[in-house]
């Protein structure tokens, strides 16, 4: 006989843990399966450990630049090992917080590879639970995404890496090629170039950044370049040639590439092989991702999905925790509101950082907007002057009135200090429909790095106090 539940959820990462707590809250009798350990990639090999060395990273910055606050420090060193450890300490300090969390909702979790079968039936295949059935009135599918790779580039996991096996180093190599200019190339290359790396990364694209605001882009390019961040953009990975102490990279578009370590980052693909059996009557794209509609119901009904393996949606772990409360909502009865993906708050933890909402103003041209932009730089706030740390800016673009004056905000886009933790007041802006009239009331403590933003929308709003 299988066990029956509310809600067998098949995957524990962002999206699967959400949906299995805020089910579980809501007093569902919820089953989680997940293969490896409880909070995905995310938690094991992604987000946290990534942001722990890029943390890690900053702390040298920190100690290099002491000298201009008068303090007197040597030139820093690091032993990578150690923080490999502090890594590991965080991620295993948020996983206990995680298991107990789940068990104290009283959530059942097994240990194995799910998979979905015809009338919401579940088979746990393989670990401790192998051989488990299991049913659910309701049945979310999360199970995540890994890293693609390239052809002619194998992972050996020492010369040739994706983020899994980057994330797992214990020494840095003298040099590096990241290949893949996006979010997660951009991370990996300022941290590697802040502790002492020399790092090229190599872009297909004529821009790193490419889905960022072209003058957050313009931006991030200067400091990478004045930090001796090399990029090749425009340039194809046709193969490498390993050597005694690394590989020589070769390229289209652009000449070969000797270094220790090739770092590729581009993108993640859906793990769904494996995931359906025969008859379940869930739909499967061509490019292997599960097929929603807003409220993330698959083409079987009762059957849900969320996180990486969705079609058409950002790879976020924060657009995974929001579908699955639209899911929850959804077999509660509640009609969750759907997820805006044009709108939802992307993050990236280079230095300086970059942050945005909404729009950029190419986009919203191209969508036939009359706009009006404003940017403010972060060399004129106090706060940013007084830590020293001030390259970048705030760029707001909002939709013309008919009187000519801005009125809604399209979007909001951030490059510079700590910028990832100011973008709420923008995420919200740009949600809530705002005028840049209203957002310009918003009162900025001071001194804080949030006046940029308030800086800018009073600007925008006709009447700026420190910006024209």
């Amino acid at each position: 006989m299988a066990d029956a539940y509310d809600v067998v959820v098949i995957g524990g990462g962002p999206g699967g843990y959400a949906a299995a707590l805020y089910g579980a809250a809501a007093g569902l009798n919820v089953a989680l399966i997940e293969r490896d350990k409880v909070g995905g990639t995310c938690l094991h090999r992604g987000c946290i450990p990534a942001k722990e060395f890029l943390e890690t990273a900053a702390v040298w910055r920190t100690v290099g630049d002491a000298s201009e606050f008068g303090i007197t420090a040597g030139a820093p060193t690091i032993d990578f090992s150690v923080s490999q450890a502090r890594k590991g300490s965080v991620v295993s300090t948020m996983f206990q917080g995680l298991s107990g969390l789940l068990k104290n909702r009283k959530v059942t979790v097994l240990s194995g590879t799910g998979q979905l079968g015809p009338n919401k039936t579940v088979t746990v295949l393989d670990g401790e639970d192998a051989g488990t059935t299991l049913t659910g009135a309701n049945i979310i599918l999360a199970s995540g995404s890994v890293p693609r790779t390239l052809p002619g580039l194998e992972v050996d996991g020492k010369v040739i890496v994706t983020s899994d096996e980057f994330l797992d180093l214990e020494t840095l190599p003298s040099s590096a090629a990241v290949i893949g200019g996006g979010a997660i190339g951009c991370e990996f290359a300022s941290m590697l170039s802040d502790l002492g790396v020399k790092v090229t990364i190599v872009e297909g694209l004529p821009s790193i950044l490419a889905a960022c605001d072209a003058d957050v882009t313009a931006v991030i390019n200067r400091s990478f370049k004045k930090r001796g961040i090399g990029v090749v953009a425009s340039a194809t990975v046709t193969g490498h040639t390993p050597s005694a102490s690394g590989t020589t990279l070769h390229l289209e578009g652009a000449e070969d590439l000797e270094v220790d370590m090739v770092v590729v980052s581009v993108g993640r693909r859906p793990r769904t092989e494996g995931l359906l059996a025969d008859g379940t009557g869930v739909e499967i794209d061509e490019r292997g991702f599960v097929v929603t509609d807003e409220r993330m119901h698959t083409a079987a009904e009762g059957i849900y999905a969320v996180g990486d393996i969705v079609a058409g949606t950002p790879q976020l772990a924060h657009v995974g925790f929001a579908e699955a409360v639209v899911a929850i909502k959804e077999i509660l009865g509640e009609g969750g509101t759907p997820v805006d993906y044009s709108r939802v708050p992307w993050a990236i933890y280079c230095h300086p950082e970059v942050a945005f909402a909404g729009l950029t103003e190419a986009q919203a041209k191209e969508q036939g907007y009359d706009v009006v932009t404003k940017k403010d730089p972060f060399g004129g706030n106090g706060r940013a002057r007084i830590i020293g740390d001030f390259e970048g800016m705030v760029k707001v673009v909002a939709e013309r009135d008919a009187d000519g004056n801005a009125g809604r905000i399209l979007g909001v886009h951030m490059v510079g200090p700590w910028v990832t933790e100011q973008l709420g007041m923008g995420y919200l802006a740009v949600n809530w429909e705002a005028t840049a009239s209203e957002v310009a009331e918003f009162i900025q403590p001071h001194p804080s790095l949030s006046e940029t933003f308030g800086e800018t929308m009073l600007a925008l709003a006709g009447r700026g106090i420190h910006v024209g």
